[in-house]
């Protein structure tokens, strides 16, 4: 009854004067209750350590797994979590936000690829423990690595050289790729990776133009999409014959008088109900989303072309890093906010602010010592290089950096 009454009411069993007699009665006693019944009783505020140790013996997966997920859990039962037989556990424990080393890198070498993956995307990964899993055997590992906003160059070239359609699509929304590599994922044959290229921050205008005549509908709907993609190719995608085309036009907020005219026409009910129900955004709500507590929908917000100075200086201080590189990407973002960006501890978020056109030019001279050789990269790829910003760049022990300011800027 009590391990019934466990998931509902955890305090309250945890308070129940006659406890102690039953665990001494059954030292199992937490064994044979339910899993979410143990679950609660281990979220409780400061759970004792004999339900701590009850859940490190729980046969069910699903406690351990919770228990493994507490951040106050001593190194001894960390370890002993990251060696259980059930591979929930061990990812569980490779997504601590605190990990001593050794086991990052025994957790690194697990046999389930689950695993590799929550290890792909820790922040803390040792150099030569990522380059390992660059080359893992599993895609997924391969995909997990091709979305730190950190990769080095070189293991951004090493991935880019993959057989994987989905590690090759993931790579492929980067901005901070060498140009060559970049125009290549672009005319894959491969549809999903054309439609990834199209989900970059940034692309050449020809490509739009190219995506306009593809013959996947996937790949016409990532550039309907696209916020830079013309009015008139919007109009032309509101009328084309693929249903999956004129849903992606549909989720604008910015379309021109024509290409609203044709969804209203559109044979979609739904669709013809969306436009007439359709409005754009106040400022309250605009203000109400600048504290949503999702960093996915802050970043989006970062690149609203309504959004405002002020709110994307506050997202500038966002504590996540995929925010805080949206506002480095944004068109709209001011000078002293970049110079700010093109300073912030995360290597991605400096690479887009490197390539931003108002970065000033004190942040761009900052920027040629980075440390990071994709920061150079996006750098060198300026069309507004000082004549002696040029010359320190050409000089640079990265040969792709190098490279790069022998190519004219495409965008």
């Amino acid at each position: 009854m009590l391990g019934t009454l466990a998931a509902a009411y955890p305090a309250d069993v945890l308070a129940n004067p006659g406890l102690p007699l039953m665990r001494l009665a059954r030292p199992g006693l937490l064994g044979n209750f339910p899993a979410d019944g143990v679950v609660a009783l281990l979220n409780t505020p400061q759970a004792p350590a004999w339900v701590v140790d009850a859940a490190l013996r729980h046969e069910d997966y699903a406690v351990r797994t919770a228990l493994a997920a507490r951040a106050d859990l001593n190194p001894e039962r960390v370890a002993a979590l990251a060696q259980d037989a059930g591979w929930q556990i061990r990812e569980a424990v490779a997504r601590r936000e605190v990990l001593p080393e050794p086991l990052v890198r025994q957790l690194a070498a697990d046999d389930d690829y689950d695993v590799r993956k929550a290890v792909a995307g820790r922040p803390d990964l040792p150099g030569d423990v990522l380059r390992t899993l660059v080359t893992d055997a599993h895609g997924m590992v391969r995909a997990a690595v091709a979305r730190r906003l950190d990769l080095p160059l070189d293991c951004l070239i090493t991935l880019a050289a993959d057989g994987d359609a989905d590690v090759l699509a993931t790579l492929a929304r980067r901005v901070d790729l060498p140009r060559n590599v970049r125009a290549w994922l672009a005319g894959s044959d491969d549809p999903a990776v054309r439609a990834a290229t199209l989900q970059a921050w940034t692309v050449p205008p020809e490509w739009l133009t190219r995506a306009e005549q593809d013959a996947d509908p996937d790949v016409r709907a990532a550039l309907a999409r696209r916020p830079d993609t013309p009015a008139g190719t919007l109009v032309r995608l509101a009328a084309d014959e693929a249903e999956a085309v004129r849903r992606a036009v549909l989720e604008r907020h910015d379309l021109p008088d024509e290409a609203v005219l044709a969804l209203a026409r559109a044979p979609e009910a739904d669709i013809r109900l969306h436009v007439a129900s359709a409005e754009g955004l106040s400022g309250a709500v605009l203000d109400a989303l600048l504290q949503d507590t999702d960093a996915n929908v802050r970043t989006v917000l970062a690149v609203r072309p309504d959004l405002g100075p002020a709110r994307l200086t506050t997202l500038a201080a966002d504590p996540h890093a995929e925010v805080r590189r949206a506002v480095a990407y944004a068109p709209t973002t001011s000078p002293e906010t970049l110079a700010a960006l093109a300073s912030d501890p995360n290597a991605g978020v400096r690479r887009a602010a490197a390539r931003h056109p108002a970065l000033p030019a004190p942040a761009q001279e900052a920027l040629r010592n980075d440390p990071d050789d994709g920061v150079r990269l996006a750098l060198a790829g300026r069309a507004d290089l000082s004549p002696a910003l040029r010359a320190a760049l050409a000089g640079d022990p990265d040969p792709s950096v190098r490279a790069e300011l022998e190519v004219p800027s495409a965008e």
